[in-house]
């Protein structure tokens, strides 16, 4: 069901993760629609430079912790909606699965309900699901069964491999090329994505919110873009783009669990692992829309998702002698 009133054009709407990838497309989206915005995060001083996305006066900074529900309430207090873009893709310290995905979520939701906010849009992922073996599955599945159980207004958005320029997966292997005389395929490569533009993720939530005449049901939407390509395919169109064709190795899924073991000590010292034994389990499945997310989908949304053609002009800074 859609909620049960359209916002304002210049509505107040709490966004937590507003400083992360997404997060901040979301932001310079939601800015550009007119709403005001509030931005609940944990290191205000780090979001600053979201101001410069508004106005004078559109966008504030507020400091707010989603493991805490008093912080997580005063976010949201005056608010008329809600977007949750936060999540992590590693555990470390006390940023858990459960307790960021899930019981982060849960607060969220909770706090909306109690204000009486219809207008929540939660950023999800494909492949949640509550009997994964996947710490990290099972715990936005979690997240999402909290959200819809306290705003059943609420809109779930499932993207695929979400790109674009701060992105954590082309960046991240295009760094590694400039080291490294070969590229990781992990369980020979096989697994298929559906890479999604965090353009068109930000175009969908602001959708979601009621930025059109269109009324959208509420529940979820997975998210993918046109090219449905295995990981080897993607790494190839990464070797096309920066220049250095690196050799792709196939790696067995048993000597990637052992290197993602040995990888999670660099959390210690507050460094992103480049693999995690989490991420090795949800490896072995595709990442794509499926067949019973027809008409939840972008199409649902009005929106037609972009090619990756012409998307990846970022990684020019990894050619062998810069942009070109």
């Amino acid at each position: 069901m859609p909620a049960s009133h359209m916002l304002s054009q210049n509505a107040l709407i709490t966004v937590f993760g507003g400083t992360g990838f997404l997060g901040r497309h979301i932001v310079r989206r939601l800015s550009k629609q007119g709403y005001r915005l509030r931005i609940a995060t944990r290191r205000p001083n780090e979001a600053l430079f979201l101001k410069t996305n508004g106005k004078p006066g559109q966008i504030e900074i507020m400091q707010a912790n989603i493991r805490d529900a008093a912080s997580v309430a005063a976010a949201l207090d005056g608010a008329q909606g809600v977007v949750n873009a936060v999540g992590i893709l590693f555990e470390s310290g006390k940023q858990r699965f459960d307790a960021v995905q899930a019981r982060g979520a849960a607060l969220i939701g909770d706090a909306a309900a109690k204000q009486g906010i219809t207008h929540m849009v939660h950023i999800s992922a494909i492949g949640a699901d509550a009997e994964s073996a996947s710490s990290y599955a099972q715990s936005k599945a979690t997240g999402e069964a909290a959200v819809m159980a306290c705003v059943p207004t609420a809109h779930i958005l499932r993207p695929s491999i979400v790109i674009g320029p701060e992105d954590d997966f082309f960046n991240r292997f295009a760094a590694m090329s400039m080291i490294a005389p070969a590229l990781p395929l992990i369980g020979g490569g096989a697994t298929r994505y559906q890479p999604v533009s965090v353009f068109d993720v930000a175009e969908a939530v602001a959708a979601c919110l009621g930025s059109t005449d269109q009324k959208i049901d509420a529940g979820n939407y997975e998210l993918g873009g046109p090219d449905i390509l295995t990981f080897k395919q993607l790494m190839e169109l990464l070797n096309e783009v920066t220049g250095r064709h690196r050799w792709l190795m196939p790696l067995p899924f048993f000597a990637a669990r052992m290197i993602a073991a040995l990888a999670q000590f660099s959390t210690l010292i507050g460094v992103a692992p480049l693999l995690t034994p989490d991420q090795i389990i949800l490896l072995k499945s595709d990442n794509i829309v499926s067949d019973e997310a027809h008409g939840r989908d972008f199409a649902a949304l009005g929106i037609t998702p972009r090619p990756i053609a012409g998307q990846l002009d970022y990684l020019a800074r990894y050619r062998p002698h810069g942009k070109k």
